[in-house]
């Protein structure tokens, strides 16, 4: 019984501070997100907040649930990546050194909080959430025995400075005849919009904030003239 409080009060105070970081990005950015998965570095379930820059899907998808794929672009640190290579998550690779390059969405978010981005020393890792029909595990018919040609769920992990694979593993449960997609990921939606994100308050207020800076900057030229 103490080992299970101990591990209840350990989820609660890491729970904490990512209930925290999606209750103040959600009205913002207009989307976020909660990846459910087991950690082996932790040995249990975790749920970590991710924001809405972190989740990439292929353009015209309408949900998590039919988006032909879904990527969560992760970054670790070296002594991270160690650690899942050692447990067995990951192969054991050398990856040489991290890129240290940042994208435009992290250049951004770094001059508007005042800070200066130069370069990430973590590794940036991608783990794509994808349907694939491998060679040598194709699906087959029961009739026949030949490949049907059927892509299954797989969850491809690479570090994308190297390109090199990290893991692939089945995302699907292998009692399942059907081949259902596990899902790992929980979209919040703020203020429905017309794709794939939903709108945030940036959204909402950023036009009118732009109307009134036009209007503004009219009534002082009308003045001035």
């Amino acid at each position: 019984r103490d080992d299970m409080n101990y591990q209840l009060t350990e989820v609660m105070a890491e729970y904490r501070p990512e209930h925290e970081k999606m209750l103040w990005s959600l009205p913002l950015a207009g989307s976020a997100f909660k990846k459910v998965y087991y950690d082996p570095s932790l040995g249990r379930q975790v749920a970590v907040f991710i924001p809405a820059e972190d989740i990439v899907v292929p353009y015209g998808a309408s949900s998590l649930e039919r988006a032909e794929r879904v990527t969560h672009v992760m970054r670790k640190t070296e002594n991270e990546l160690t650690k899942l290579m050692q447990a067995g998550f990951y192969r054991e690779v050398e990856l040489g050194e991290p890129s240290h390059q940042l994208d435009d969405i992290e250049k951004q978010k770094a001059e508007e909080t005042g800070m200066s981005a130069i370069s990430d020393s973590r590794y940036r890792v991608l783990e794509m959430h994808v349907d694939l029909d491998l060679e040598g595990f194709e699906h087959v018919d029961e009739e026949t025995g030949e490949p049907t040609g059927l892509a299954l769920p797989y969850v491809v992990t690479i570090e994308k400075g190297t390109g090199e694979i990290l893991a692939i593993r089945r995302n699907w449960r292998p009692e399942d005849e059907t081949y259902q997609k596990r899902q790992h990921f929980v979209h919040y939606p703020y203020i429905p919009g017309f794709g794939f994100y939903a709108l945030g308050l940036i959204h909402l207020i950023g036009a009118f904030a732009k109307s009134g800076t036009s209007l503004i900057r009219q009534l002082v030229d009308a003045g001035t003239l």
